[in-house]
């Protein structure tokens, strides 16, 4: 793990939808910060999803709509400590995003050193110290934007669902990251399997694709299907805060201690 005193930042990405991602960064975040980590997310998707774990409809529109916000803050070049808000959990602090965020692309294309746009507004973040973790919620897409999302992380937890299609795409997803080593020093960290129905053959399926990619961890827990993760999200609370019995309550629990023990290993 990166040593020194600023933040570790971690994004989640992958170019398929529904692989989990939201989700992932969500209750990751909620568990470290329960284990006593300082946790900073940022939502950088247009869809809402991370900060509607937290938020209810009403208050993210606000958000989205206030000014106070991720898309605000990258496109006019802000220092984005001014747009920090606190979520309902001790050591969890969030920057909300924008619908506006489908624009962001545009907004980069006649910007200098445009890939660097984000890592400019987060460095006095990462360098004051006030966090231990900054997780970063990338959009399903290749893109300027995410660009400058691997190019603002320290590490990528790439979230990979256990089914026919979980697999889509991935190849590209890995080719790409292979493509901008030249301007990120981002380094997989491990891919998350997601979604797993273990009354299907699926997740070993896909333990068995994951094994033709060279020098890619994988991370030894995983997360089943749990419809406490759906009825959570309905009600705008991490899984753990919602159902604290519930399998992937523990489950992300057990993730967040890997993460932590990560570097060590």
């Amino acid at each position: 793990m990166k040593d020194g005193r600023g933040a570790v930042t971690i994004c989640f990405t992958n170019n398929k939808g529904g692989s989990g991602k939201s989700t992932s960064c969500a209750n990751l975040g909620y568990e470290l910060s329960a284990a006593g980590k300082r946790v900073l997310l940022v939502d950088g998707d247009m869809q809402l999803n991370l900060s509607l774990s937290f938020f209810d409809e009403e208050k993210v529109l606000d958000m989205a709509g206030n000014g106070k916000n991720l898309y605000e803050a990258v496109s006019n070049r802000r220092d984005l400590q001014e747009y920090v808000i606190s979520t309902p959990y001790e050591n969890l602090d969030l920057i909300p995003s924008s619908i506006l965020m489908s624009q962001i692309e545009y907004k980069l294309f006649s910007m200098i050193q445009r890939e660097f746009t984000l890592k400019k507004c987060l460095k006095s973040i990462t360098e004051k110290g006030d966090y231990d973790y900054i997780l970063i919620d990338a959009p399903p897409t290749l893109g300027a934007w995410v660009i400058n999302i691997l190019c603002a992380s320290d590490y990528i937890i790439v979230p990979v669902e256990a089914s026919p299609w979980g697999f889509f795409g991935l190849a590209n997803m890995f080719d790409f990251l292979n493509d901008i080593q030249d301007i990120t020093d981002a380094a997989v960290m491990g891919v998350l399997i997601t979604k797993v129905d273990e009354r299907k053959n699926y997740y070993k399926q896909a333990r068995d694709i994951l094994d033709h990619f060279d020098r890619i961890h994988v991370f030894d827990t995983f997360i089943h299907v749990d419809s406490a993760v759906e009825w959570a999200q309905d009600a705008s609370k991490p899984v753990s805060v919602y159902k604290r019995t519930a399998r992937s309550a523990g489950e992300f629990k057990k993730l967040a201690e890997e993460i932590s023990r990560y570097g060590s290993r």
